[in-house]
């Protein structure tokens, strides 16, 4: 499942990815013959939870049943920076096909060639991609105009709430506007002397799903100006949302008694997160959060909306952040078409798509995935396939260093809020600095 903090928490790492190449990797050509007898290649994911792992293994089976000749070997569990040695080293035990979780290390992937060109396998094969698949999608899986991967399953984020808490608040509706959300949030914060019983939503960048980027895409920010520098400074939205996410802290009791609050929190993707606690009666989550409340088996009701926006910007209530699961095929890989049929069937055949996105409970990536009739009926996930679809989601860009630029605004963030930063514009036009600096060196 691919998460908001994940991308942040890998961008150190993966950003060695391009700075740490001294050339072009050397390419394997596609000259294998997927229709030969006995083809093996190996196909390295994340997903790591007993669903996820059984809903791959399902895939799998389905396409070497379309696919006889092709065995895939499959090893699950696998993070970026274990992607990015194998990638970079090659070898007979190195992967074949490659899934990630993390969106803001396309451009790594794509500028530092350890990911293969897909532009030959896909006009030979017809796929036309601006009918197959959202236009955000593309744009986080490609680099520059460098397609080295395709999206597979798509995840958006929205607002979690408490309805049993909204009834006993005399709250009749999720919040719409930023201001109705600081509101809602002070009427169902219940304080218990220097804690809390009940906190109507952790705004702290600590919090869980709560991250620069996720702010960021309520305020659409522009991160990147034409010609490719950091545009924090730039940007008056930026201000608007570090300001915005402060004043929330601010009125729900300070940074320092939140980030008190905070410590007794459960983990989060286990029994005890907090939402399923009662100890937060909101919370921004993805579409597989109502999975995992379900399994923990909580005893309210809860519902799912759209995150609130910037008062200024109403008419894009229904929009969100989107992030999702990328899949490439490795430069070095020797069976490059073998591969590709794989890539090309667990990204863009129908039945696969859906059948991954109901095992897994992700919002599928193709046009025709998402009208299925095969799709699950759930209200639930009706309401992230809207955001998914609505015309001012947005995602966080791919840069060549990965993520490393939402280490640096994020690093801000932590700053910001912790009131060890008071002049915000200074301290943006810094950030610009060393995210300008940070990519020449990568590049």
């Amino acid at each position: 499942m691919p998460r908001v903090h994940r991308a942040v928490a890998a961008a150190a790492a993966i950003a060695l990815l391009g700075t740490a190449c001294t050339g072009t990797p050397a390419a394997t050509k596609a000259s294998d013959d997927p229709s030969a007898a006995n083809v093996e290649i190996l196909f390295w994911h994340g997903w790591s939870a007993p669903s996820e792992v059984k809903g791959i293994e399902a895939s799998i089976k389905n396409f070497q049943a379309k696919f006889p000749n092709i065995k895939v070997k499959v090893v699950g569990n696998i993070n970026d920076d274990k992607i990015k040695q194998a990638l970079r080293t090659g070898g007979a035990s190195s992967p074949d096909v490659v899934s990630s979780f993390t969106t803001t290390n396309v451009g790594a992937f794509c500028s530092s060639n350890v990911f293969a060109d897909l532009k030959p396998f896909i006009d030979k094969s017809g796929l036309n991609l601006e009918q197959t698949f959202p236009k955000p999608l593309l744009d986080y899986t490609q680099f520059e105009g460098k397609r080295c991967a395709l999206p597979l399953l798509n995840d958006a984020y929205g607002l979690y709430y408490n309805k049993d808490a909204f009834k006993a608040a005399g709250i009749t509706e999720p919040p719409k506007t930023l201001s109705e959300f600081e509101a809602v949030a002070k009427k169902l914060t219940k304080p218990k002397g220097d804690s809390f019983s009940q906190l109507g939503f952790m705004p702290n960048y600590h919090g869980y799903e709560v991250t620069t980027s996720q702010y960021g895409a309520l305020w659409g920010l522009k991160y990147f100006d034409d010609e490719g520098r950091s545009n924090a400074s730039r940007d008056p939205n930026f201000i608007k949302a570090y300001q915005g996410q402060k004043k929330l802290v601010d009125a729900l009791g300070g940074y320092a008694k939140l980030e008190k609050y905070r410590t007794t929190f459960g983990d989060e993707w286990g029994a005890k997160n907090p939402f399923h606690t009662g100890q937060v009666a909101m919370a921004f989550d993805g579409e597989w959060r109502a999975g995992m409340i379900k399994d923990a088996g909580v005893k309210f009701e809860f519902g799912v909306a759209p995150v609130p926006v910037p008062d200024d910007q109403k008419d894009t209530y229904g929009k969100g952040y989107l992030s999702g699961t990328i899949i490439g095929i490795s430069n070095k890989s020797e069976k490059k078409n073998a591969a590709w049929e794989l890539t090309k069937y667990l990204t863009s055949d129908t039945d696969a798509v859906v059948n991954f996105s109901n095992a897994i409970h992700n919002v599928p990536s193709t046009f025709e995935a998402l009208k299925s009739p095969k799709l699950a009926e759930d209200p639930i996930m009706d309401v992230f396939i809207g955001i998914a679809q609505h015309k001012d989601s947005n995602s966080a860009p791919a840069s060549v260093n990965g993520g490393a630029y939402l280490t640096t605004l994020q690093d801000l963030g932590y700053q910001y809020e912790a009131g060890k930063i008071t002049d915000l514009p200074a301290a943006l036009k810094k950030a610009d600095e060393q995210i300008d600096k940070d990519i020449a060196q990568a590049k």
